[in-house]
């Protein structure tokens, strides 16, 4: 991402998250050295990107996450977009709430 996205520093979201690079880059399936070499300017490919986005800056645990679950994310979005974004907005609402 440091290379291909100029926004995100990998290395700075590392650390701001207090972890080091084996617990940062095992939680995505990629080797220490393997994460050192994308620290250091290595391209990241996009489905690393990907993961990296989802775990570490949005936050979801992808051991949770079920492929019927994506399949109905998508279905309901591409048919009923406006309880999507309903539903979307409610439970951003109750994750907000649940923090507080």
């Amino acid at each position: 991402m440091k290379n291909s996205d100029k926004d995100i520093d990998v290395r700075e979201i590392r650390r701001k998250l207090g972890l080091n690079q084996s617990q940062f880059w095992s939680q995505i399936g990629v080797t220490q050295s393997g994460g050192s070499r994308y620290e250091s300017g290595r391209n990241i490919p996009r489905p690393v990107q990907a993961l990296l986005r989802l775990v570490h800056i949005e936050q979801v645990d992808i051991n949770r996450v079920k492929r019927e679950d994506v399949e109905v994310s998508e279905y309901l979005k591409k048919n009923d977009p406006e309880m999507f974004k309903n539903l979307k907005k409610e439970a951003r609402a109750a994750r907000k709430q649940k923090k507080a």
